[in-house]
């Protein structure tokens, strides 16, 4: 396998909303909110679905990878469920092999419901369900081994077990890229994330938010001197300002593509994670791997969802 990603296993339910909608649900507009199982499904029972898809983050840009041809696979946590089984349907339609061996759980398959503003603008509300609980025996060794790299999401951090599971899957690895996620998370985990960042990772996403918060920093150029001193690659989302990769004390940028008919930014960073991987794995100079990000995001954004078929 060419990449291995290990992440949410997510079902995401997409819906349409009115502005009202989340200032009446409390919500924060554009970020991500975890919720018990009862407010999930007390918002749930307002909502029109759109349609249903296998989500989590790290899990759309392993579908990304896969459908720009490459051999992948994902390790994720679902129930012996209906969610669980269609999860793994739609994975395995898109030749991801999957590295999970469903069976009863106590809890249900995760689910996000991904609300969209008619601004295009996305807000999450996620029930992890058993998908945060993935653990180090849910790791399959020969499947880490046999991968030229593994994908990890910041977001699995949002619970205690998946530490051990990390901490295994990037001792048996040749190579670890990681995405911060979102901002909250690195708020959340800011010390273990810059420990990540500056001793395990070969590749790190993030946006410009995220790395400002990790290194609290006040201005881009601190990321860049912070990047040149990592030793390390550091890929940076900027939106419209294009995107950043620092790769030791090389700085290279990439303009965003303009005059997009944008109606959804679900799945941008992990379009653009996809595409990164896809241009690194396959040796192509990091300006062109920057490029074909921006490419994979600039399509995803001009439709509804984080799958381009």
């Amino acid at each position: 396998m060419k990449v291995l990603g290990i992440g949410n296993a997510i079902v995401d339910v997409i819906c349409k909303v009115e502005e009202s909608f989340i200032k009446k649900n409390n919500l924060t507009k554009g970020t991500m909110k975890l919720v018990d199982e009862a407010e999930f499904k007390k918002i749930l029972l307002s909502l029109k679905i759109e349609e249903t898809v296998a989500g989590g983050s790290v899990a759309n840009s392993i579908v990304g990878l896969s459908q720009l041809g490459n051999k992948v696979s994902f390790i994720g946590k679902v129930n012996n469920d209906d969610l669980g089984n269609k999860y793994e349907k739609s994975l395995t339609k898109q030749k991801v092999k999957y590295f999970y061996k469903k069976k009863e759980e106590s809890s249900p398959t995760g689910t996000c419901l991904i609300l969209i503003t008619p601004d295009s603008e996305r807000t999450m509300v996620t029930f992890l369900g058993i998908a945060g609980k993935i653990n180090d025996k849910d790791i399959d060794e020969n499947a880490i081994k046999n991968s030229e790299l593994i994908f990890l999401e910041g977001y699995l951090w949002d619970e205690g077990e998946p530490k051990k599971a990390f901490d295994k899957a990037i001792k048996l690895s040749k190579k670890v890229a990681m995405s911060l996620s979102d901002q909250f998370c690195v708020e959340r985990h800011k010390k273990s994330f810059l420990n990540l960042v500056n001793n395990k990772l070969d590749i790190t996403f993030a946006n410009e938010q995220e790395i400002l918060s990790l290194i609290d920093a006040k201005s881009f150029n601190e990321v860049i001197s912070f990047g040149k001193q990592l030793g390390r690659i550091l890929v940076i989302t900027r939106g419209e300002k294009g995107s950043v990769a620092i790769e030791k004390n090389k700085v290279i940028e990439c303009d965003s593509q303009k005059n997009l008919k944008i109606v959804d930014l679900t799945g941008a960073g992990d379009l653009f994670a996809a595409g990164f991987l896809h241009g690194y794995i396959n040796n192509l100079p990091t300006k062109n791997s920057l490029e074909k990000g921006t490419e994979m995001s600039s399509k995803i954004i001009q439709k509804i969802g984080a799958r381009l078929d």
